[in-house]
């Protein structure tokens, strides 16, 4: 008999702060199969990471760390001139924080996945993408990578042997270098169900995605809807409706 297709779901939840709220981690949890959860750094609090934990724990979606820079006002997505030797810290400081939730509960960490802007800063240097590898592979050597397909990331957790985890996005625009549009940029994000189902089944499949300068094909183990979109909600039930229709099965990696 044929394995059923499988694709895991996931988006950044737990960034809400103090008085601030961002997202609808409530209902957005309960179509995912894997999240990513704000460590204190780009947005979160020790309250937000407790009631995240909780919620993904009740729901059973596997649950990951979301380390991103030190930037509360600009949420992580201003890159900042960091050494290996910060980025391995701060990456270590970030799992930590997460783990001292999913103790109490007797939860493993599934993955982490970097935010924002040191997600593309780890993709493009080698030394800081060294830098995060070894921190994660100094604190648990089991956990699973989430990040882009291709870049430096990707070769460092391959010479160190951790689980990489191919990354496509549903609700942004890519390039034909594959990268994701600039935010700055127009229509570098998909607003509208139909659109973002129909590039995450590309994705899923390995299949050309049409671009307005070419295709890219990618093959991705696991797809994100960014939980703090006005249309985060709607996106992630179209996708989780439509890839089961096509025959996907959502479950982590």
């Amino acid at each position: 008999m044929a394995m059923p297709l499988a694709i895991d779901l996931n988006a950044d939840l737990g960034e809400s702060f103090g008085a601030w709220r961002m997202g609808l981690d409530e209902a957005l949890m309960a179509e995912l199969s894997s999240c990513n959860i704000a460590c204190g750094f780009h947005a979160g609090d020790p309250q937000v990471m407790a009631h995240t934990v909780a919620l993904a724990k009740s729901l059973g979606v596997a649950i990951g760390a979301h380390p991103g820079l030190p930037d509360l006002q600009g949420f992580g997505r201003r890159e900042m001139a960091l050494s290996p030797a910060e980025v391995h810290a701060l990456c270590l400081y970030q799992l930590g924080a997460l783990d001292a939730f999913l103790r109490p509960h007797r939860l493993a960490m599934h993955h982490v996945k970097a935010h924002g802007a040191l997600y593309h800063m780890l993709s493009g240097s080698a030394a800081l993408a060294a830098a995060y590898a070894d921190a994660v592979q100094s604190f648990d050597a089991a956990l699973k990578v989430y990040g882009a397909p291709q870049g430096a990331l990707r070769e460092a957790c391959g010479a160190r042997g951790l689980v990489y985890c191919a990354e496509g996005f549903a609700d942004r625009a890519y390039q034909a270098d594959g990268q994701l549009r600039p935010r700055r940029e127009a229509g570098a994000l998909i607003h509208e169900p139909e659109q973002a189902l129909n590039q995450a089944l590309c994705l899923a499949r390995g299949q050309p995605l049409p671009l307005a300068d070419g295709t890219l094909q990618l093959r991705v183990d696991t797809l994100c809807v960014h939980g703090d979109g006005a249309t985060a909600l709607a996106l992630a039930r179209s996708l989780r409706a439509g890839l089961r229709r096509a025959g996907f099965e959502l479950r982590a990696p």
